[in-house]
């Protein structure tokens, strides 16, 4: 079971050619947004895709848990925001709170951050990547492999997003797992 993350960001709207793609490879998929992600993403679509509702809220402590508990999250786009809240142990999001659950068991963790390129030179950005990193959490960041966009680029940033690269790395976990 792959649990996808999605952060508020123009790629979260690629999400269901991404999850098509892991299905084929054999994933169960169920997918956790961010407050920001829903305005973003075609919620319906993704429930009808994976055949789980789309959770973007906490629950009640005494209500069930609608989705099967996950082998390994994908956080896609994982925004500057998301990242430092993740590397400083916020839970204040029902996908960070599930994020940092995952370090935690530990839990395989792939993220795509897609900070803008002067928020990618912030120095809490690089200190929260450089955690995230010695905590096990497989981060797709390298500025100089993968173009970073830039302030207020609008649509064009998610022609950025590195998809095909996220597909392998998930392909590589599941054969690992």
């Amino acid at each position: 079971m792959l649990y996808v993350v999605a952060c508020g960001g123009r790629p979260a709207a690629d999400l269901p050619t991404f999850v098509t793609q892991v299905q084929v490879d054999g994933w169960h998929v169920c997918v956790v947004a961010t407050p920001s992600a829903v305005k973003f993403i075609d919620v319906e679509a993704l429930a009808a895709l994976t055949g789980h509702p789309v959770r973007y809220d906490y629950k009640q402590p005494d209500e069930p848990d609608v989705l099967p508990p996950p082998d390994a999250y994908v956080i896609a786009p994982a925004t500057f925001n998301t990242i430092n809240k993740m590397a400083s142990g916020a839970s204040d999001t029902l996908a960070l709170g599930m994020l940092n659950e995952a370090v935690g068991l530990p839990l395989p963790i792939i993220a795509v951050p897609t900070p803008n390129a002067a928020l990618a030179r912030h120095p809490a950005f690089l200190a929260s990547v450089k955690a995230l990193r010695s905590w096990g959490v497989e981060l797709l960041f390298d500025p100089d492999r993968y173009p970073l966009p830039t302030p207020n680029m609008g649509s064009p940033a998610a022609a950025l997003f590195p998809w095909d690269d996220l597909a392998s790395a998930v392909s590589k976990l599941r054969r690992e797992l």
